[in-house]
């Protein structure tokens, strides 16, 4: 398949990347994004982390539901879908791996 004509876009007669080509403008906001990583990374500290998640515990204890659902979210993972946990079963059952 040729790819599309699609004028100078900086790849060759196969579709592959041409010898000079820049490549794209990649994200204009990643820097930024990894100076205020950074500056968010030198202000919280290893015992604020253990307070912040000691005060989860406490309101998911104390019946707060969105402080239950965000600790379980971060300790054992999202829940999966129950259609892919089907659609997993099927495809077991069909190489023969279940039952």
């Amino acid at each position: 398949m040729v790819p599309s004509p699609n004028g100078d876009n900086g790849r060759d007669s196969l579709g592959r990347f041409a010898v000079g080509n820049s490549g794209g403008p990649g994200n204009p906001h990643a820097a930024q994004v990894g100076r205020l990583r950074s500056a968010l990374l030198d202000a919280v500290t290893s015992d604020d982390m253990r307070a912040v998640a000691l005060a989860l515990v406490e309101k998911a204890k104390a019946g707060d539901i969105t402080a239950a659902r965000v600790l379980s979210d971060r300790v054992l993972g999202k829940p999966v879908e129950a259609d892919v946990i089907a659609r997993l079963e099927a495809i077991e059952v069909a190489v023969g791996g279940g039952t």
